[in-house]
């Protein structure tokens, strides 16, 4: 008689999906289910996690210089207090002799590959025992059933298992060892400086990283000095319809070049604004020449599909929910069916499911809210070439494609909650907008004269919408959210004043249903002459960095510390981020946990705590290359080098080591309180001034 075999899930409600799949006569037991020819068990999460250095030996229980660094040559590991029942079923069952195979279907990605790895080691699974890995993108039936029949021997993904213990030893190794070495030398002066009960230094590869970012953002908009600048808008009419156009100080204007002006479109003091349009006024007829007139056909393309860390993003710009509810929301849809496998780096459509993308348009027709354009996308047949665009590329996937609709579960939308319901509409919006045209958008720009002073202006109008008709719902909530945060939400400034999105320096002006104006301005030509009416002063200012908000700041992890908004930018330099999709949310609010960060929950902006500062302050005098988010992304694309098979575990761990020996060596020589204590003195000024000391701190 042929042998059982075993399905192992990540959690209990994974395991009834597979079970579900497997149509046997499945009974329940205490933590498993069983049939005739299958079991189906699950972990909870982590079953097993490393020993803390007092199981190694109990002298290690004491912190002391003398025992750092610790690097032990082999690693001790432990069954989690509070799940060892479960443990003990799933042990129970992986060495039952009627297991003829082992299926493993944790989550699909080094986290769950670590989960099942760590519980096969201590089960002392023996190497006899036929065992294959379950790799799926999502929890459909068919998904599911395909995952089985395909599954590859566990070995083929080895190199995976070895990159997951490294990551768990290098925040293991540099966790316990750093933040030992810095409390013995400055946790005192740390919590006794604020009057707290004492708190150890806490300190990881990735959490120090990101509130290195925090707090040199903080500081750097503390230390901006705002300067004022004055620009000149003269008013022009086209067939009596009035617009502005900007004086800008371009060859041969009485400015060229000089000391009064703040870039060419400015000045620094509104005197000297004042007695340019007194000189203007003063010019004979009152009337600008055009000198250029130029219009052109612009394209925006629909964006590329959603990633974790893009979802995250607008789940904290448009929803204003935190990073770690995006992924528990997203998590939800995944396990109902309705989406694909949320932790993913891509943003494109694999070549395999592209070629049967049809079937989620078709389910998609069943989604009342977004049924129209999928009816209209298998209608055009435009989803049949998507496979030969920008939003299909296999050599931009490692474990899973970007996150899509399924087009199933959908019977599950009526029980969700309404942040759920909305991101999945964003999601199936952005989906859909793949397989629509570009919006385009007329453009006209103007240069107008005034004997030897210029003025400039640009118009557009959105001529077709294209995917915009799509994805529109999403930027009705983008629009509805800036009017009531517009610290975050609009136009983004550079510190010079001018902007990098929204109205650019040569102001651009969005016109909505004037369509007759463009049209009347686009007739102008080089000589035409238009009538100057009025003239006008526009006060303006530099403007500091933004804060990090939890979504940008997730942003800025995927991309090694640099907040790029630009999306194709963004995109060239995937796969250096810091941390990875799965465990970025989790950092975020780990800090704000330990209260060196603070969230502000309704706009989720991030800000530094006067703890977080000092910590801050210890490691840059201390450790500093880990505030370094290259040098912290460089660990990182290590451990994906070593899940390639590129590099081996024993190099990783040679560099490693010696990474924590140096250091560790180094603070246990060096003393910089005298130093901190005149930083802290610093920061404590601030603090004392704003009223945001820590003694005053509570959780937003």
């Amino acid at each position: 008689m042929p042998g059982k075999s075993l399905f192992i899930a990540e959690k209990p409600s994974v395991a009834r999906e597979f079970a579900a799949a497997l149509h046997e006569n499945m009974q329940r037991r205490d933590g498993w289910l069983e049939s005739e020819h299958a079991i189906v068990t699950w972990c909870v999460g982590h079953l097993v996690t490393m020993s803390y250095p007092d199981k190694y030996d109990e002298k290690l229980k004491r912190w002391s210089f003398d025992t750092l660094p610790f690097l032990p040559q082999d690693f001790l590991y432990e069954v989690i207090p509070g799940v060892q029942k479960q443990f003990q079923t799933v042990k129970s069952l992986l060495l039952r002799d009627d297991v003829e195979t082992i299926y493993v279907c944790t989550d699909s990605g080094r986290e769950g590959e670590y989960i099942y790895r760590l519980v096969a080691m201590m089960a002392e699974v023996p190497a006899s025992k036929k065992q294959k890995r379950v790799w799926i993108d999502s929890q459909t039936e068919e998904e599911i059933l395909r995952g089985i029949r395909e599954a590859k021997d566990l070995s083929a993904y080895d190199a995976l298992s070895d990159a997951a213990y490294l990551r768990a030893k290098e925040d293991y190794l540099m966790g316990i060892n750093f933040s030992r070495a810095l409390s013995i030398r400055y946790a005192n002066d740390v919590t006794g400086y604020i009057g707290r009960k004492y708190q150890a230094v806490s300190v990881g590869s990735v959490m120090t990283c990101v509130l290195g970012m925090v707090v040199k953002r903080e500081r750097e908009i503390r230390s901006f000095v705002k300067t004022p600048f004055y620009r000149v808008m003269a008013e022009h009419r086209c067939e009596g319809q009035p617009f502005e156009a900007e004086w800008r100080a371009v060859p041969g204007s009485r400015y060229e070049g000089s000391p009064k002006l703040y870039k060419e479109n400015g000045f620094r003091e509104r005197k000297d604004a004042e007695e340019l349009i007194k000189f203007l006024r003063g010019e004979e007829p009152q009337t600008a020449v055009v000198v250029k007139a130029e219009k052109k056909t612009q394209k925006k393309n629909p964006p590329l599909l959603y990633n974790l860390a893009e979802l995250q993003n607008d789940g904290s710009r448009y929803l204003k929910i935190s990073p770690d509810q995006t992924l528990s929301v997203v998590q939800e849809l995944y396990e109902k069916k309705l989406v694909t496998y949320p932790r993913t780096d891509a943003r494109v459509l694999s070549t395999a499911i592209a070629k049967q993308i049809d079937r989620n348009l078709k389910g998609l027709c069943g989604y009342p809210a977004a049924a129209v354009y999928a009816e209209e996308t298998l209608q055009n047949g435009t989803w049949k070439g998507i496979g030969k665009t920008r939003y299909t590329d296999d050599k931009q996937i490692t474990d899973h494609y970007a996150i899509i609709p399924t087009g199933q579960g959908l019977g599950a939308l009526k029980g969700l909650s309404q942040t759920s319901a909305q991101i999945y509409d964003l999601i199936v919006r952005r989906f859909l907008s793949i397989f629509y045209p570009p919006a385009v958008y007329q453009k006209v720009s103007l240069e107008t004269a005034l004997g030897t002073e210029h003025f400039f202006a640009s118009f557009r109008v959105l001529k077709e919408e294209g995917y915009l008709k799509v994805a529109r719902r999403e930027g009705q909530k983008r629009r509805k959210n800036s009017a009531s945060e517009p610290e975050q939400d609009t136009e983004d400034i550079k510190q010079d004043g001018t902007s990098k999105i929204g109205e650019p320096s040569d102001g651009e002006q969005e016109i909505t249903g004037n369509t007759a104006f463009l049209e009347a301005v686009s007739r102008l030509r080089k000589g035409s002459r238009l009538d100057l009416t009025d003239y006008r002063i526009r006060e303006g200012e530099t403007k500091p960095p933004k804060r990090y908000t939890s979504g940008s700041m997730i942003l800025a992890m995927e991309n090694a510390g640099q907040l790029i908004e630009d999306e194709e930018l963004r995109e060239q330099i995937r796969g250096s981020g810091i941390g990875t999709s799965a465990t970025r949310a989790e950092i975020l609010k780990k800090l704000v946990n330990i209260h060196y960060l603070a969230l502000n929950k309704k706009t989720q902006v991030i800000t530094p705590t006067q703890m977080g500062e000092m910590v801050y302050d210890v490691v840059y005098v201390s450790i500093r290359p880990l505030l370094n988010p290259e040098l912290t992304a460089s660990w990182e694309k290590g451990l994906t080098y070593v899940a390639e098979g590129k590099i081996g575990t024993e190099e990783y761990m040679e560099k490693l080591e010696g990474f924590i020996s140096r250091h560790t060596d180094a603070v246990r020589v060096q003393d910089h309180r005298a130093m901190l204590r005149r930083q802290f003195e610093r920061t404590a000024g601030f603090y004392k001034k704003s009223g945001k000391t820590d003694k005053n701190f509570s959780k937003s």
